[in-house]
Parts: structure tokens; sequence; C-alpha cells
């Protein structure tokens, strides 16, 4: 009896072990009683009753990303072109992801395709190929509609890539080939420009600098000029004194020697007869008086020539 209690013991244990459910971060889990929808579990430790409720579904509640194929579209200037999509979605609704429609990606793949259609069918090429932004935005504001009734919240939707047909990317390629040739044309052109003007600049810096370095040397040389005339008026006027303090010394001496001022200025015109006679002149006129003062010249010197012997000896005895 005790092990048959043991044995049912274990049993029950075993089915409430089996039973029990951990659901975890960001899942969700759908249950069914008898068949029918009863509740969604979030996140913790549920137990479900054995054999009267089970899982339907697991459902993950993180953001998702569907990449579909390239679909082909038509655009308003007939062009065929191949466009694939990228979608980012989220299930806000479990029950609705479980109940509302048997296949959620592919019908969501099928949706986006006819929107995409749509959408490129009112645009021409070059529309397309510069609206991205515009369509992504159209896209998913009508993705997001449709599927709210399936528990789905699009989020965001990408056209991965748009390839034109062969011949018109080989025509774009050319285009923007000549659109480079063309900018790397005007950059040449625009460089040439600043080159000219900083070499035109250059040199008109370097005329400036060479009118200033010239004229700076104007001033210099004028200014040596203005300083050498004026030392050699300077030693003009030096010599000038020198010649009166000698003339000045020589009145002095004549006068110390006793002539009177008559005898000094008969003696200063003989000076200045004898300065002419050194001239250029091929004639001389002598005047009457020229004996008078020669004589007078003659009785100086002999004069001067006693004062000196006078002295000798003064100096003579008082070395005795």
């Amino acid at each position: 009896m005790q092990f048959v209690v043991a044995v049912i013991v274990l049993i029950v244990a075993a089915a409430v072990v089996a039973n029990v459910r951990v659901v975890q971060q960001a899942t969700a889990h759908v249950i069914e009683r008898l068949g029918a929808y009863s509740t969604t579990w979030g996140v913790g430790i549920h137990v479900k009753v054995p054999f009267i409720e089970r899982v339907a579904k697991v459902v993950s509640l993180k953001e998702q990303v569907a990449d579909f194929p390239p679909q082909p579209v038509i655009t308003k200037d007939n062009v065929t072109m191949q466009i694939d999509t990228v979608i980012y979605y989220q299930i806000t609704d479990p029950k609705l992801y479980t109940y509302g429609i048997e296949n959620p990606i592919v019908a969501i793949e099928n949706l986006s395709a006819t929107t995409l259609r749509n959408i490129i069918g009112e645009l021409e090429l070059d529309q397309t190929l510069t609206s991205r932004d515009v369509i992504n935005s159209k896209m998913r504001a009508i993705l997001d509609e449709a599927t709210d009734p399936w528990g789905i919240k699009v989020n965001r939707v990408e056209l991965k890539n748009i390839m034109p047909p062969k011949e018109i990317q080989n025509a774009m390629e050319k285009q923007m080939k000549a659109e480079r040739e063309r900018r790397e044309a005007i950059l040449r052109a625009e460089g040439e420009k600043k080159s000219a003007i900083l070499t035109a600049e250059g040199e008109k810096e370097s005329a400036i600098l060479r009118a200033e370095a010239q004229k700076i040397q104007m001033v210099r040389e004028a200014e040596g000029h203005a300083e050498s005339i004026r030392l050699h008026k300077e030693a003009e006027a030096q010599g000038m004194i020198t010649i009166k303090r000698a003339e000045a010394e020589g009145i002095k001496m004549l006068k110390e020697a006793g002539l009177s001022e008559a005898q000094i200025v008969e003696l200063k015109s003989l000076e200045a007869f004898a300065a002419a006679a050194d001239g250029q002149a091929t004639k001389i006129i002598i005047p009457s008086e020229i004996q008078g003062i020669a004589g007078l010249a003659k009785g100086l010197a002999e004069s001067v020539t006693d004062a000196a012997k006078g002295k000798g000896k003064t100096t003579d005895h008082v070395h005795d």
C-alpha cells in the first residue's frame, strides 16, 4: 500500500513539474484551454493544467527584421527595375499575431511588394532614385496600418537596393563621369584663377617692397650727402677760425715787436701783394710804396731776430 502511494506521489510531482513554465524576458506564451484561447502568459513562472491547457504559441516581443528579395516594379515612365526592401517590425499583441492571420511574414512580404509597386508606379525614374525617404515613409505608414489587425507594428521600412536596367546604369555612370569631369574642370579653373591672383598679389607686394627699398636708399643717400656737406662746412669754418686765430696771433706778435698800427697795415698789404704775385696773372703792377713796405718788412725781421736773441740770452743767464 505504501508503495502504491509513493508511486502516485511521484506521478503527481512529475506531472506538476512537467506543467511548470518559466516565461523569459521579451517573450509571451499564448495559452489555450480545451482548444480555445484562454490567456497570455507574461514574464515569470506559470503552471498549466495538465490535459486541459496547452501552450499554443511562443511569441518573441523583440524587434525583428524581415529582408525580402528584390521585387520587379515599373515606374511612371515605364522603366522596369528591381527593388528589395528591409522591414523592421515588432509583435505588440501575441493573441492577434497567433489568430489574426495564418502566416504573418508571408503576408507582410506580399503586402510590401504590392505597396511598393503602387508607390513606384506614381514616380518617374529620377524621382525614384532621389526620393528614398519619401518612399520609406509612405510604405511604413501603409504597412503599419495594414498589419495592425495582426498584432504587428511596423517601425521602419528601408529600400535596400534600387537596381535600374543595365543600359540605364551605363547611361547613369557616363552622366556621373561627365559630372565629375565638369566639377574637376571647374575646380582646376578656380585653382588656376586663385594661383594667378596670388601671383599678381605677390608681384604687387614685391614691387611695393622694391619701391620702399629704393625710397629708403634715396633718403639715406640724401642724408649722407647732407651730412657730408655739413661736415665740409664745419671743416671750412674750423679752418677759417684757425686762420683768424693765426692772424690774430701774428698781429699780437707784431704789436709785441713794437710796430704801430700803420706799419701793421702796410705789412698786411705786402702779404696781399705776395699772394697776388703767386696767382696766374701775367702782368703785375708794383705800387710806388712797395720799396718802403719792403724796407719795413726787412726791419721787422731784424727786430724779431733781435727780440729772439735777447730772450735767448736772458734764458742762458738764468741757467747760469
